[in-house]
């Protein structure tokens, strides 16, 4: 076979190619010689594509045929490996006879040739070589190392196959810009969450709380390197003061990147006004009224005041801070009282209606509650007799419905006319007079 070396068995053949034999005449023509001479040929790896040989001594000349075999099968994988990571080159043969394998860079460097390395660069470490894998790491790797690396077997004719490193870059950097640090209520606010310097570009996800928004993203491109920028449009009410906006990154090189901003939103006062006394019941002549005024806003309101609606306040009222006091009502109270709470964003109130009852309008009212349950009761009691009546005629009627059988007419089957039947039946005339009855 063509590239089969006699060389190395200088003191055993001298050797001279032909098409599908190479010929190998001894010195000394003994098979033993032959067969280790023959085991030095193949170890210089010139016929890694063959399997076996077939020896033939013809005279005094020895013939090696080289015979064809399964061949051998060079296979590796694309490496993925984060920026600052290691990654692992990995160089397989199957059915390996031994032959070389080497490790060239992008550039065709040889990083390691076997288990020897010319490469002077101390990132590349062996990490495994046998007579069937060549496996390589690569520490701190950067940009600068992504690339196609190439794996070599030295046979006839040599094999080769590439691995390609791609580098991930995660973003460096992860920044929300708000457009204003406090809001008012019903503002529309502009948000903006940049992430720097990614490979590839990234994805931005916008949520509220637990509610996921959209946003609008630009992607610039510097060198090998993305900048992403999503906006936010955000219309804000009472309900966002303290709510996070989170701001959060989908990359292949990273886990879980988020930052987040607190919305402050500034609303005016929420006011409510509860009855403190008469704490249950009406609002009768000559009791007491207590009302509390409460506002809650932010800013905390400052002004608080109670007004009477379309009309003066009573001069009887008492007005301590955000209460209110009537000790003696009387009807000349009725009417709508306002509370008012103000503060740097507005002004809102709470309206109380007070409608003032005589004095014995909680009596006459439970007096006529106790009539009405009287009366309902009695209506009750008629109704069941009643009904009780009914039940008891429909089975007296069920019971004597029928038909009956009498002797009054009895003989009268054998009279010839009606009026000897009528004679001769019993309670006829004859008898009419036997039955007689007196009326005193």
């Amino acid at each position: 076979m063509p590239g089969l070396r006699a060389g190395a068995c200088i003191n055993c053949f001298s050797a001279r190619p032909f098409p599908k034999y190479q010929v190998l005449k001894a010195v000394k023509p003994r098979r033993e010689s032959v067969i280790v001479c023959i085991h030095q040929v193949v170890s210089f790896r010139t016929a890694v594509s063959h399997a076996s040989a077939l020896i033939q001594l013809r005279g005094d000349t020895w013939f090696l045929q080289l015979l064809p075999g399964d061949g051998q099968n060079l296979v590796t994988e694309d490496v993925t490996v984060v920026e600052g990571d290691v990654a692992t080159i990995s160089c397989r043969v199957k059915n390996s006879d031994d032959s070389v394998i080497q490790l060239l860079n992008p550039n065709r460097q040889t990083i390691y040739f076997r288990d020897f390395r010319p490469l002077k660069d101390s990132r590349f470490q062996l990490v495994n070589f046998s007579n069937s894998e060549l496996r390589v790491s690569l520490t701190n790797v950067s940009i600068s190392d992504e690339g196609r690396y190439f794996c070599q077997l030295y046979t006839d004719p040599p094999q080769e196959i590439y691995t390609t490193i791609t580098v991930l870059v995660p973003p460096r950097n992860l920044v929300i810009d708000i457009q204003k640090e406090i809001a008012v209520e019903g503002e529309e606010i502009e948000l903006n969450c940049t992430a720097m310097a990614s490979r590839p570009a990234t994805t931005i996800r916008w949520f509220k709380g637990n509610k996921e928004l959209t946003g609008k993203s630009e992607v610039e491109q510097w060198s090998d390197m993305y900048t992403v920028t999503s906006q936010l449009l955000l219309k804000v009410g009472r309900e966002d003061d303290g709510v996070p906006v989170i701001c959060l990154v989908d990359h292949p090189a990273v886990k879980d990147l988020q930052t987040q901003r607190y919305l402050e939103v500034m609303y005016k006062p929420q006011v409510r006004v509860s009855q403190n006394y008469p704490v249950q019941g009406l609002t009768r002549e000559g009791e007491p009224l207590e009302l509390t005024c409460a506002a809650f806003g932010k800013p905390q309101p400052t002004d608080m005041r109670w007004l009477r609606v379309d009309d003066e306040m009573p001069q009887h009222v008492v007005v301590s801070g955000s209460n209110l006091l009537i000790s003696n009502l009387n009807k000349t109270d009725n009417g709508t009282y306002r509370c008012e709470a103000s503060n740097a964003v507005g002004k809102s109130h709470a309206d109380y209606m007070l409608f003032v009852y005589d004095s014995r309008a909680g009596e006459e009212g439970a007096i006529r509650s106790v009539d009405h349950a009287v009366v309902g009761g009695v209506v009750a009691v008629v109704v069941f007799a009643m009904l009780c009546l009914l039940i008891i005629l429909g089975r007296y009627f069920a019971r004597h419905k029928g038909t009956y059988f009498t002797h009054e007419a009895k003989g009268a089957d054998d009279a010839a006319d009606a009026d000897t039947a009528i004679i001769n039946a019993e309670g006829g005339q004859n008898n009419s007079e036997e039955k007689k009855e007196y009326f005193i």
